[in-house]
């Protein structure tokens, strides 16, 4: 039997947090005791509340299909979640679509939004599906240069010389994954006014959008002319520590949500009924226990950075978001994978490698601290010995 497979197989990327995490589980597996920073997961439960809405629902029979979109109850809660935040009116009938997460929105997104030869702009270092994707769907990834010397944030002169006749998409994620930045509103602004002129359609990726220290969010949803052209992803999975539920959500123009909608049909026809449930819970129910995790999330970020700034030839900025640092790893003179396998292999220490990120992540590692703040001490304590012993 010929086992040819196609060619969008071939060019498909992947998340390196998943390969680093089942390595570290093989070493775990012959007795070594690792350090988990690789993971983008909160250590955190799911709140109560949103579990015992889950267990009702259950209880009630709930457990059948639902409308392809999502239940009428659960985009209503969505919409008018976004209108408080964004101040852009929404109709949740046309604008609002559930999907099983975050990624599904971002793939059936541009699944929606490229043909072949089509260009997309997408930062980098950047959340590695965004290319994978367009790889995908036969269109070209035109990467961007996040640089540490501007907070690792998307300049808009830098997108406007990328742009070209055959520009039709402009990925943004802020808070960012994997640097932990954030954009401002001028920012939004001079990318918006940009993202106008050029008729693009924009994919804002803003599932870290409550996790924030010191600084508000912004989306550029918000601005003029952009409800027309702008694809919002959201979800549940860092927000309220539910990754396994998966959960996710987009708002846009009524066309593109159709467009979604069906590939969501063709691909696992809604998502499911109990889960939705407690997502309405988790919007509208009690946020103490949202409010308590970003406060923990503060304190590990900066006990990370100081440890970090601490050991001799390693420098990292404190992020504005997320769960991530990027630390800067260029004067130890060693490539950042090599760097990762390593700490991995020697200090038992498991994070990842910039370039899993991106051509531009060279000289950084991706360190999570969605861990207690015991592990994230252990693990700078191991970081700096070994760096200390073998690379200073």
């Amino acid at each position: 039997m010929t086992r040819d497979f196609t060619h969008r197989m071939k060019i498909a990327g992947t998340e390196t947090a998943f390969e680093v995490l089942a390595l570290a589980t093989q070493l775990e597996a012959k007795g070594k005791n690792i350090v988990h920073l690789e993971i983008g997961e909160p250590d955190f439960d799911t709140p109560e509340n949103i579990k015992e809405a889950a267990i009702r629902a259950i209880k009630s029979g709930y457990t059948h299909y639902t409308p392809a979109p999502g239940i009428p109850e659960l985009r209503e809660a969505i919409a008018q979640k976004v209108t408080e935040n964004t101040g852009v009116t929404l109709d949740y009938r046309e604008n609002v679509v559930v999907m099983p997460g975050a990624k599904p929105c971002i793939y059936s997104a541009i699944m929606a939004l490229i043909e072949e030869g089509d260009e997309a702009i997408i930062p980098d270092p950047a959340f590695p599906i965004y290319e994978s994707v367009v790889n995908i769907c036969g269109g070209r990834p035109v990467l961007v240069e996040l640089k540490e010397e501007n907070g690792f944030r998307l300049n808009a002169e830098d997108i406007r010389k990328a742009i070209t006749s055959k520009t039709k998409l402009l990925v943004l994620n802020s808070p960012h994954n994997p640097c932990g930045s954030t954009l401002t509103k001028k920012d939004l602004v001079e990318i918006a006014e940009l993202v106008y002129e050029n008729d693009l359609w924009v994919i804002s990726d803003e599932v870290y959008s409550r996790i924030l220290y010191d600084t508000k969010h912004y989306s550029i949803f918000s601005e003029a002319n952009m409800k027309e052209r702008t694809v919002l992803v959201d979800g549940f999975s860092k927000t309220f520590a539910m990754t396994g539920w998966r959960m996710g959500y987009a708002i846009g123009p009524k066309e593109i949500i159709d467009h979604m909608t069906r590939l969501q049909i063709n691909i696992n026809s809604c998502v499911t009924a109990f889960s939705q449930i407690a997502a309405i819970e988790a919007i509208n129910g009690p946020q103490d226990e949202i409010s308590r995790m970003i406060e923990e999330y503060d304190i590990r970020r900066k006990t990370v950075v100081d440890g970090l700034n601490g050991i001799n030839g390693i420098t990292c900025q404190i992020p504005t978001g997320a769960f991530y640092v990027f630390p800067n790893i260029t004067e130890l003179n060693i490539k950042s994978e090599d760097l990762m396998k390593k700490i991995l292999n020697e200090a038992q220490v498991a994070t990842l490698h910039g370039t899993a990120f991106g051509r531009y992540g060279e000289g950084y590692l991706r360190l999570s601290y969605a861990t207690n703040i015991e592990n994230i001490k252990e693990g700078i304590k191991r970081i700096d010995e070994y760096v200390s012993s073998e690379l200073v």
